[in-house]
């Protein structure tokens, strides 16, 4: 919870599209906080800001040029875990709202929200110290029980995460089976068995798995 007795609360608002941080400030406005807002377009700015101010209140896209947010939610988080942070995406809820919230975020908001919502989740994140939506919700009490809701490569046995990095790494079935020193047909049935398991169909998306989840 963070004290509301404070003459002011400092949000960052990080986002690479300034529209966003203008909707955002647009929102803060008609709620009539008693706040200060930083802005950040990418993860250098985010970083001086957190490093160079006492920030309440993150409230960050999950994806930048530079990559997704979850290391930098980390980073804030080991530093100064005191801060807030309140994902702020366009990216399906449904898909990626528990692994950021693993990474350290204390809420996970849509860009489809409308202002009420938006109004509301900032209230709770000030007033409870989060912000957990009917969505994120359910899917945390399913992780109770299906932890690879939260990271989908945890279905994988240790050879198969193996030889999904190795494929995110850009090689393909005959260096994997080289390296690996086995046949390359095998390679090939381990990879759709990856593909099986994870519900993909193609390099790409095992690409942004591996890239996501590790």
């Amino acid at each position: 919870m963070i004290n509301k007795d404070e003459e002011k609360l400092l949000f960052l608002l990080a986002d690479d599209h300034m529209l966003i941080r203008q909707g955002m400030i647009f929102v803060l406005d008609a709620s009539g906080i008693n706040y200060k807002a930083f802005h950040a377009s990418n993860f250098r700015q985010i970083r001086e800001c957190i490093n160079d101010n006492p920030i309440h209140i993150a409230i960050i896209d999950a994806h930048f040029p530079e990559g997704n947010s979850l290391q930098i939610i980390s980073e804030i988080k080991e530093k100064k875990p005191e801060i807030k942070i309140l994902i702020f995406s366009g990216i399906d809820e449904n898909i990626h709202a528990l692994k950021y919230l693993n990474a350290g975020a204390d809420g996970f908001l849509s860009k489809l929200s409308d202002e009420k919502e938006i109004e509301e989740a900032i209230c709770s994140i000030i007033e409870k110290g989060e912000y957990i939506s009917p969505v994120t919700k359910a899917l945390l009490m399913n992780s109770l029980s299906n932890r690879n809701l939260v990271n989908p490569l945890l279905s994988l046995t240790e050879r198969e995460l193996e030889i999904a990095r190795m494929y995110a790494g850009g090689y393909g079935n005959l260096e994997i089976a080289n390296m690996l020193d086995v046949k390359q047909n095998t390679i090939s049935t381990i990879k759709k068995r990856i593909f099986k398991k994870l519900k993909i169909e193609n390099i790409v998306k095992l690409i942004e798995l591996v890239k996501n989840h590790s």
